[in-house]
């Protein structure tokens, strides 16, 4: 049996990066949301 999670930088940032989270409303509500909290990182 192969592991589940198998980390890649690339596929990270395409499926929660900025410029994807930006792309629809609920997106952009999650950075919104995270500005308004004062995060630090909003995105991957």
């Amino acid at each position: 049996m192969s592991q589940t999670y198998n980390p890649n930088n690339r596929k990270r940032a395409k499926t929660h990066g900025f410029l994807t989270r930006k792309k629809t409303v609920g997106g952009k509500r999650v950075i919104l949301a995270r500005m308004r909290k004062g995060r630090k990182q909003l995105t991957v």
